[in-house]
């Protein structure tokens, strides 16, 4: 099993390139089972989940072709060969159940296992369930799956979720597109994801108002056509690689990056003393002097703080100036991270859903076991700052969702080496 091995001290100066959202491309690959024409994705990005999601569409019958170094993906379900998402795929990762929308709306009915994915809480899938049922499909659960059909095709239906569920949005914004008349969604997720699969759902025909407020409206068509599509920047690899410079010190300028993508989390860098910069190519980052302020943080859905940097902003607090506060409240079980910090020197107390984080003068090197993907990144941003060497285990979690990491940080300067096991 694969290591990966950070020896501290070294600032970084350079520039990395954001890679495609994983969490964006995962959603835009099963648009293609909507239509019997082609989708073609670019600016994908080359990771482990995109593989898995690979898998799962061709089991189905979708023709899936990596191009260009896998930055592009051309995909073609001319027609759906089975409308079973088995387990033995589903297991590795909770976005599987987003064919559960399109196979529903073009085939009428389908199967598909519960997903697995990182062990950071429950996450059920039960509101996604509540939407298509609410657009008409019928629904049975046992054995481990979920059974759907709708016999006479979905219908549209005004639907407000109870929160604002990404995955949940996705799964409805992708039915309601074959659906029979008017879908309204009130109180959808607003993440830039789900405005990048409503651009790309519109070229392929779809009619949708709303995408990014309080309300979306959709209107069913009979079809879809194939499009191409840019798969939008990757705000959670931005907002870590932000951090690595104001961890380590120096300055690097983020290639790609958008401060719209990440405004409550630059806001919260800047309160920190961490210098945020607008490029003419992205953004620039670096630590004004030196000393990192003590921080209020509270994870809440876009457009507030994201819970999948919260691991990672614990690392850049176990070095501030004070005590910082860290409140999760999108999942529970998501502190997993801090005892492998505290092996690092790090001091942070945990009750519940928050964490109390004491910042120290400096962290040392040592063994850390990877829990999930964030939890993984934020022990080797920690390693960037910390004395000596530290040895990061099970980092297939990392795979999952960073490309090429420790080549984009050893271009600037960082001593980061993968370690073959």
């Amino acid at each position: 099993m694969d290591k990966i091995i950070v020896t501290g001290g070294k600032p970084l100066n350079g520039e990395i390139v954001i890679s495609g959202a994983k969490n964006a491309c995962l959603t835009l690959m099963p648009a293609a089972l909507l239509t019997d024409e082609p989708l073609t994705l670019t600016n994908a990005p080359r990771l482990s989940d995109i593989a898995t999601m690979t898998d799962l569409l061709r089991s189905l019958g979708c023709e899936v072709a990596a191009l260009q170094s896998g930055r592009v993906l051309a995909l073609g379900a001319e027609t759906i060969a089975s409308t079973r998402a088995d387990y033995e795929i589903v297991r590795k990762m909770r976005a599987s159940i987003l064919v559960l929308g399109p196979l529903l709306a073009r085939e009428g009915h389908a199967e598909v296992s519960l997903p697995g994915g990182c062990a950071i809480g429950a996450r059920p899938v039960d509101l996604h369930l509540r939407g298509l049922e609410a657009l008409g499909a019928e629904l049975d659960l046992r054995d481990g799956y979920v059974h759907a059909k709708a016999p006479g095709g979905l219908k549209g239906a005004v639907f407000e979720l109870p929160f604002a569920s990404v995955g949940a949005t996705e799964n409805m914004l992708m039915a309601a597109t074959l659906a029979k008349g008017t879908t309204v969604l009130k109180n959808p997720a607003r993440e830039p994801e789900i405005v990048d699969l409503a651009r790309c759902l519109r070229a392929m025909g779809a009619q949708i108002e709303g995408e990014g407020t309080g309300e979306i409206t959709i209107q069913g068509v009979e079809r879809l056509h194939g499009a191409t599509h840019r798969v939008v920047a990757d705000r959670i690899e931005l907002g870590t690689y932000m951090l690595a410079p104001a961890i380590a010190g120096g300055r690097v300028e983020l290639i790609g990056g958008e401060r719209a993508l990440l405004g409550a989390f630059c806001d919260k860098l800047e309160e920190a003393d961490i210098a945020v910069e607008e490029t003419a190519r992205g953004l620039a980052v670096s630590r004004r002097n030196g000393v990192i302020r003590p921080l209020h943080v509270v994870t809440e859905p876009y457009p507030g703080f994201p819970t999948d940097l919260q691991a990672q902003m614990m690392a850049l607090l176990s070095l501030g100036s004070g005590e910082s506060v860290l409140e999760e409240r999108i999942f529970e079980n998501r502190f997993m991270h801090a005892p492998e910090l505290l092996r690092m020197g790090a001091r942070i107390d945990v009750h519940g859903g928050t964490a109390r984080v004491t910042g120290v003068d400096t962290l040392r090197g040592a063994p850390v076991m990877a829990t999930d993907l964030r939890a993984s990144v934020s022990l080797i941003l920690a390693g960037l700052a910390a004395e000596g060497e530290t040895t990061v285990s099970r980092v297939y979690h990392l795979d999952r969702g960073y490309e090429r990491l420790e080549d984009k940080l050893s271009a600037c300067g960082a001593q980061v080496e993968r370690v073959k096991g």
